[in-house]
């Protein structure tokens, strides 16, 4: 299974933090987490992101302008609005961008 790193943004920590758990029950998948939106930008241009996924809590304008800034990246950084649901849910989100990693 290819490796995912995840970068997962958001206000709620409890809510973060089980993010954080549900990715790494995946094989092959990690997560950082972050709750300032500022440091962010920061880690998306100093580390491996292949998907930023972000949480509750966050300013409109925010998730906007880190999308618009992924997307003027060299690599092909994904996002995901992920509100809530369960870790089928997520998984489904995260397939839907990556379908080869469902065979």
């Amino acid at each position: 299974m290819k490796a995912l790193n995840f970068l997962v943004i958001g206000k709620n920590q409890e809510i973060i933090d089980t993010l954080k758990r549900i990715i790494e029950n995946n094989e092959g998948w990690k997560a950082e987490i972050e709750s300032d939106e500022n440091k962010s930008y920061d880690h998306i241009n100093k580390h491996p992101v292949d998907i930023v996924l972000l949480s509750s809590g966050l300013e409109e304008q925010f998730e906007k302008d880190i999308k618009v800034f992924c997307e003027q990246l060299d690599k092909d950084v994904k996002v995901i609005d992920h509100y809530g649901g369960g870790s089928g849910l997520l998984k489904n989100e995260v397939y839907s961008l990556f379908p080869h990693l469902k065979a």
